[in-house]
C-alpha cells in the first residue's frame, strides 16, 4: 500500500485515538501537579438574644477568588507524588533507617496506602492471569472434543461469568460467603467452626477476592482460544497422530505453538483489566483488608469532606506507569515475533 493512502487510511483512527486517549491522559498528567485550594476562614459574630459570640467559617468570597485566580488549584509541582499518599519517599526513608531487616522494613512499607494497594494489585495480577490463562485454555479444549450438538449450550454456560456484571458477580459471592450464606455456612459445618469467617481474615480475603477475579476472567481466554483451535492445521495434527503422538503431545508440540500469539494477546488483556481491579473490592465492602490503585482514585474522587482531584490524578498517572512496566515484556515478545516474521 502506498504511503500516502496508508495515511489517509489511518487518520481518523490516529485522531481518534489523540482526542480520546492522549490528550485525557496528558490533562491528568497536569491536574496531578496542582491541589486544592485551602479552604480561608473567617472569624464573625453571631448575635442571638443573649448576647454575641464568635464563630469560625469558610470565607467563600476568599475561596472564590482564589479559584478564579489558579482555575486548576495549587502549583506543586511532583510534591503530591512524593507525599505520604503516594509514593511517600520521605516515610520510605525513614523506614529504611529504622527498620531491623527486610520483613520489618516490608511491614512498615505495607502501612503506607500506595504500597498496601501495591501490593495486593501485584498479589492479583500474579496470581489472577495465569489461573484464567490456563483455565482458559483446559476448557477450550474440553469444549473442543466435545460432540457438535452439546457444544452450543456448553459454550453458552461458559460464558455466563462474562455476561454478569462484575459488580453484581462480586455482590453475590459476598452474600454467598457471608455466615447465612451458602458457602459461608457450609465451611463452618466442615470444619466445625461457627466462628470461622471469610470476611474476618485479610487473607482469606485476598485469596477470595483472586478466586472471584479467576473465574470472572475465565470466559474471555476461553472464548479466543476456543476460536483459535478452529484454525489450528488439521493436517498437523493429522501427521503427528499417523506418528503416534499421544493427545498430550499434540498439544503440547501442535496447538500450544500454534495459540502461542493468542496467548500474549490474552495475557496483555487480562493484566491491564486486573492491575485496574475495583468492582470485587468494592461489591465484597474488602477495603479494609485489600485495596488496589484504582479504589485509591475512587477513594479520592467520593471525598467525605472534599474531593482530592490532584491526588487522584496523581494515582492515575501511576497506574498507567504500572500497567505500562508490566506489559513492557509481552509487546516486547510480540515486536521480536513481528520482526523474526517479516
Amino acid at each position: 500500500m502506498p504511503h500516502r493512502t496508508f495515511f489517509w487510511f489511518i487518520l481518523p483512527s490516529m485522531l481518534a485515538m489523540v482526542i480520546f486517549i492522549a490528550l485525557p491522559i496528558a490533562s491528568v498528567a497536569v491536574q496531578s501537579m496542582y491541589i486544592e485550594h485551602q479552604r480561608v476562614m473567617a472569624t464573625g459574630d453571631t448575635c442571638g438574644p443573649f448576647g454575641c459570640t464568635k464563630e469560625l467559617s469558610v470565607d467563600g468570597a476568599a475561596g472564590q477568588a482564589a479559584q478564579a485566580a489558579q482555575p486548576l488549584g495549587q502549583f506543586v509541582g511532583i510534591g503530591t507524588y512524593l507525599n505520604r499518599s503516594h509514593l511517600a519517599v520521605a516515610e520510605t526513608a525513614q523506614a529504611w533507617r529504622e527498620s531491623r531487616g527486610l520483613r520489618d522494613f516490608a511491614a512498615r512499607m505495607l502501612q503506607l496506602p500506595l504500597y498496601k494497594a501495591l501490593a495486593f494489585t501485584l498479589t492479583y495480577v500474579a496470581f489472577a492471569t495465569p489461573a484464567a490463562l490456563g483455565l482458559g485454555f483446559l476448557i477450550a479444549l474440553c469444549v473442543n472434543a466435545l460432540p457438535g450438538y452439546v457444544k452450543g449450550p456448553t459454550i453458552f454456560a461458559s460464558l455466563l461469568p462474562m455476561i454478569v456484571t462484575p459488580l453484581i458477580g462480586s455482590l453475590v459471592l459476598f452474600w454467598m460467603i457471608d455466615a447465612n450464606g451458602v458457602i459461608g455456612a457450609s465451611l463452618q459445618r466442615l470444619f466445625g467452626n461457627p466462628d470461622l469467617s471469610l470476611k474476618a481474615s485479610a487473607g482469606l480475603t485476598w485469596i477470595t477476592l483472586v478466586v472471584y477475579g479467576t473465574w470472572q476472567s475465565i470466559p474471555f481466554a476461553f472464548i479466543v482460544f476456543y476460536a483459535g483451535l478452529q484454525t489450528v492445521p488439521q493436517d498437523t495434527l493429522e501427521s503427528a497422530m499417523v506418528d503416534g503422538a499421544s493427545r498430550l503431545e499434540r498439544v503440547r508440540y501442535v496447538v500450544l505453538p500454534h495459540l502461542a500469539p493468542l496467548a500474549v494477546f490474552v495475557a496483555l488483556i487480562q493484566v491491564m483489566d486486573n492491575f485496574r481491579v475495583f468492582e470485587p473490592i468494592v461489591g465484597f465492602n474488602a477495603e479494609a483488608s485489600a485495596t488496589s490503585l484504582s479504589w485509591m482514585i475512587y477513594n479520592d474522587l467520593k471525598g467525605q469532606g472534599a474531593q482530592l482531584f490532584g491526588s487522584a490524578a496523581a494515582t492515575s498517572v501511576l497506574t498507567i506507569l504500572g500497567v505500562s512496566v508490566l506489559m513492557t515484556p509481552g509487546l516486547l515478545s510480540v515486536w521480536r515475533d513481528f520482526v523474526r516474521r517479516r
